[in-house]
C-alpha cells in the first residue's frame, strides 16, 4: 500500500515541500481555490509526475484546462532522489475561463530516499525496503525481524548480563542489526529533521546503539562484529524515545544495532515496533510535524527446552561430602557418552546436590545468532548462585523468574519441569516438542502448584505448550519422577518411560511363580533391611499404597497420550513401587529407575537394589531388557544413600546442555 500525504497548496503563494520517493502527496485543488474558479491547468519540472483524480473528462478543444470539482486532487509523485533542495517544481494555474486567470501556486519540491530496515525474511541480511517489515508472520513463508534478549555477559570485568550495563560490551553478535538509508541531497532543507522513536511500552523492552565509527557508505555484517565497540552510542532506551539522527546526504547506510531486554512474558508479547519519521517544521511557536514514518517490527526470540532425544553436550554435577561413587560413575558415564562434565564443587554448593531442580537449560535462536540460556529456578537454596556464577557469561546466558506473594514449594524445583521430544497431534505439529510441568489435581484446593511467573513465562514462550500433569499426589512433587522420555529408532523416534507398581507387581509374582520369592532387594546396601519378593506380594498396605499411585500415574497417562498424541506402543512401563510418608505423600520403595539421565544411547540409572536371581538384579534385567530392544545401554549409578535416601535420584542430582533443534523456531506454524 502507497503511502500518501495531504499537502495544501495556496494561490499566489510558493510552498515548499519535502517527498520521499515511494509516497504520493494529495493535493485537493478546489480547497484553497479562488471563489469563482471553474478551471486549473498543471506545469511541472522533468522530475515531477501527476495525474489529476477523478480523470478530467475530454477537452473539446485543444487547451491544456481542466474543470474544477469539489474533488478534484493532483496526486504528484517523483521517481528519484533530488540532487539538491527544492530543485523541482510543480505550478497550478486558476482560471475563471479559458481567456481570464485568477492566480497561480507554486510548489517547489525536494525529493529524498528514506528507509528503515532489518532482517525481515530472515535470511541473516538486511534487505532495502522489504514490504513486510512493518508486521510479523510465524511460518516458513511467514516474515519479520528476530531480535535476542542480550542475557549473556561478554564483560570480563562485571559478572551481570549484558541488560544490565548502560554500555554496549563487545557484543554486537548478540544484537540485531538496523540500517537506516537515505538518498538524497547535501543537506536537508533547514528544519527538518530525521528521528527514531518507540513507544514508552516497547522501549521498556529493547535498547538501540548507533555504529558511530562508519566511515563508509555500506559495510558487511561480517565484518562489523571486529570492531572496537567503544563509539556505539545510546540511541533509544526506557529514558530515551525518540533520537534525531544524523542525515549526511548523498547514499548513506547508517547501522544501528538493537538488543532484546525481556524475554516474551504474560504482560508482554514479544512484538516491538521501531520508527523512523521525517519531521517537518511549522513555526517557532508549534513543534515539528511528522510528514513520512517508516517502522519495522522484531519478535523477540523465545527461550527453548531441549528433549532427551536432542544430542548431550556437557553435564553438570555437584561434588559432596558423600557422593564420590555417584560422582564417579557419572565421570565415566559422561566420558562414554562423549560430553564434557563440569563439577559444581561444595565450596559453591554447600551440599545443595540438586542439580535438576536448581535450573534448567535452554537456548534461544536467530537467524544470525544462537547460544545456551539458563532459567534458574526460583527455588532458593545453597545452589543457588551456581548458573549465575558458573554460567552466565560469553554467548551463554542467564533468566530467572522469582516467586511473588508466596513461598516457594518444592513444585518450583525444576525437576517439575521437563520437555517432550517433537510429537503432531491430530493433525498439529509441535516440532520443538511440548514443556510438561506438574502442579495439584484440578478438584484439590491447598494443594502445591508451581508458581505462577514461572507459568506465565514458559507459557508466554508460545513455541513449547505446556501440558500440566498431576504430580502433588508425590512428597517431592516432580514430574521426574514418573516419566522420562529416551530416543528410540522407529514409531515417534522417542519412547515415553513411565513408572508403574503394575509392572513392578507382575515382575514379582513371576519370580515368586517361578520359585524366587525369597530373593531379597536391598542386598549390601549399608544399613538398609533387606527384603523379601514374598515380603512385598504379602504387605497389604504396600499393595493399598501402590494402587493408589497406580492411579494417579494412569490419569497422567491419559493426558500424555491425549496432549502428545501417543499410543499404548509409545509407551514403556518400568517396574517401580512407593510407599507413602508420615504426610501420606509417595516416595520410591527403591531407587526409581525412570529418573535417570539420558546422554544419547546411554542411560544413566539410579541401581534399583532388587532382588537377586542368578546372580543378578531382576530390576537392572528387566530394566536393561526393555532398553536393549530400543538400542539403548544402562549405565547402573549407585545413588541410594547420596540421594535416594534423600528423596531423589540421578536426574535430580544431573543436568544437561544439549544440542538445540535444528528446526528454526520461526518457521512454526502458528
Amino acid at each position: 500500500m502507497v503511502l500518501t500525504r495531504t499537502l495544501r497548496i495556496e494561490p499566489d503563494t510558493t510552498t515548499a515541500a519535502m517527498y520521499v520517493v515511494g509516497t504520493e502527496l494529495n493535493v485537493n485543488l478546489d480547497r484553497r481555490a479562488p471563489p469563482t474558479c471553474k478551471y486549473f491547468s498543471v506545469q511541472c519540472s522533468h522530475t515531477v509526475h501527476y495525474r489529476i483524480s477523478p480523470p478530467a473528462p475530454p477537452q473539446e478543444d485543444s487547451t491544456l484546462l481542466h474543470p474544477l470539482t469539489p474533488k478534484s486532487t493532483l496526486i504528484v509523485t517523483m521517481d528519484a532522489a533530488s540532487e539538491h533542495a527544492f530543485d523541482s517544481k510543480l505550478s497550478v494555474q486558476y482560471y475563471r475561463d479559458p481567456r481570464e486567470a485568477l492566480g497561480k501556486a507554486v510548489l517547489h519540491l525536494t525529493a529524498v530516499e528514506i528507509s528503515l530496515d532489518v532482517d525481515a525474511d530472515r535470511d541473516g541480511v538486511v534487505e532495502t525496503n522489504n514490504p513486510n517489515k512493518g508486521s510479523w508472520k510465524w511460518g516458513p513463508r511467514g516474515h519479520g525481524a528476530i531480535l535476542l534478549v542480550n542475557c549473556d555477559s561478554e564483560s570480563t570485568f562485571r559478572k551481570s548480563p549484558d541488560t544490565e550495563k548502560p554500555e554496549i560490551n563487545q557484543d554486537l553478535k548478540d544484537m540485531s542489526r538496523m540500517v537506516v538509508r537515505t538518498k538524497g541531497p547535501a543537506q536537508l532543507p533547514e528544519g527538518y529533521l530525521l528521528t527514531l522513536h518507540v513507544s514508552q511500552t516497547d522501549a521498556e523492552t529493547i535498547r538501540v546503539f548507533r555504529d558511530g565509527k562508519q566511515n563508509s557508505n555500506s559495510i558487511e555484517f561480517s565484518n562489523i562484529f571486529s570492531y572496537f565497540t567503544r563509539d556505539y552510542p545510546l540511541v533509544l532506551s526506557a529514558d530515551r524515545l525518540c533520537q534525531v539522527i544524523p542525515y549526511k546526504g548523498g547514499v548513506v547506510e547508517t547501522d544501528f544495532f538493537v538488543e532484546g531486554l525481556r524475554f516474551p512474558d504474560k504482560d508482554f508479547d514479544g512484538l516491538v515496533t521501531i520508527n523512523l519519521s521525517l519531521l517537518e517544521p511549522t513555526s517557532k511557536l508549534f513543534p515539528e510535524t511528522p510528514i513520512f514514518t517508516d517502522k519495522v517490527m522484531f519478535r523477540v526470540a523465545p527461550w527453548i527446552m531441549t528433549p532427551n532425544t536432542l544430542d548431550p553436550v556437557e553435564v553438570f554435577v555437584c561434588s559432596t561430602s558423600d557422593n564420590y561413587p555417584f560422582l564417579k560413575a557419572m565421570t565415566h558415564l559422561a566420558k562414554e557418552s562423549g560430553c564434557k562434565l563440569k563439577v559444581c564443587h561444595q565450596f559453591m554448593n554447600r551440599n545443595d546436590r540438586w542439580m535438576q531442580d536448581e535450573m534448567e537449560l535452554g537456548y534461544i535462536d536467530s537467524p544470525h545468532q544462537s547460544f545456551p540460556v539458563v532459567l534458574d529456578s526460583p527455588r532458593g537454596g545453597p545452589l543457588t548462585d551456581f548458573s549465575y556464577e558458573e554460567l552466565l557469561g560469553p554467548d551463554f546466558g542467564f533468566v530467572t523468574r522469582s516467586a511473588l506473594c508466596k513461598e516457594v514449594s518444592s513444585l518450583d524445583s525444576f525437576g517439575n519441569l521437563e520437555v517432550s521430544p517433537p510429537v503432531t497431534v491430530h493433525g498439529k505439529s509441535y516440532p520443538l516438542g511440548r514443556i510438561i510441568i506438574g502442579v495439584a489435581f484440578p478438584t484439590t484446593i491447598h494443594g502445591r502448584n508451581m508458581t505462577q511467573v514461572v507459568q506465565d513465562f514458559l507459557w508466554a514462550q508460545k513455541v513449547q505448550e505446556p501440558i500440566a500433569l498431576f504430580s502433588d499426589w508425590l512428597a517431592v512433587g516432580h514430574v521426574d519422577e514418573f516419566m522420562s522420555f529416551v530416543p528410540a529408532p522407529d514409531r515417534k523416534g522417542f519412547r515415553l518411560l513411565l513408572a508403574s507398581p503394575d509392572a513392578a507387581y507382575r515382575l514379582f509374582q513371576n519370580l515368586q511363580h517361578d520359585g524366587h520369592g525369597e530373593a531379597r532387594l536391598f542386598e549390601g546396601v549399608p544399613g538398609k533391611k533387606t527384603m523379601s519378593v514374598d515380603d512385598i506380594l504379602s504387605d497389604p498396605q504396600l499393595r493399598y499404597t501402590n494402587n493408589y499411585v497406580q492411579g494417579c500415574i494412569d490419569w497422567n497417562r491419559d493426558v500424555l497420550k491425549k496432549e502428545l498424541g501417543l499410543e499404548e506402543g509409545d509407551i514403556i512401563d518400568l517396574p517401580i513401587l512407593f510407599k507413602m510418608d508420615e504426610k501420606n505423600l509417595a516416595v520410591a520403595y527403591y531407587p526409581d529407575m525412570v529418573n535417570m539421565i539420558v546422554l544419547g544411547k546411554n542411560l544413566g540409572v539410579p541401581k534399583p537394589f532388587g532382588p537377586q536371581v542368578n546372580g543378578q538384579c531382576a530390576l537392572e534385567a528387566e530394566m536393561s531388557a526393555l532398553m536393549g530392544r530400543l538400542g539403548l545401554t544402562c549405565f547402573f549409578i549407585d545413588d541410594f544413600t547420596s540421594y535416594h535416601m534423600k528423596l531423589g535420584e540421578v536426574h535430580c542430582g544431573s543436568n544437561t546442555r544439549r544440542q538445540p533443534f535444528s528446526f528454526r523456531w520461526w518457521n512454526l506454524e502458528l
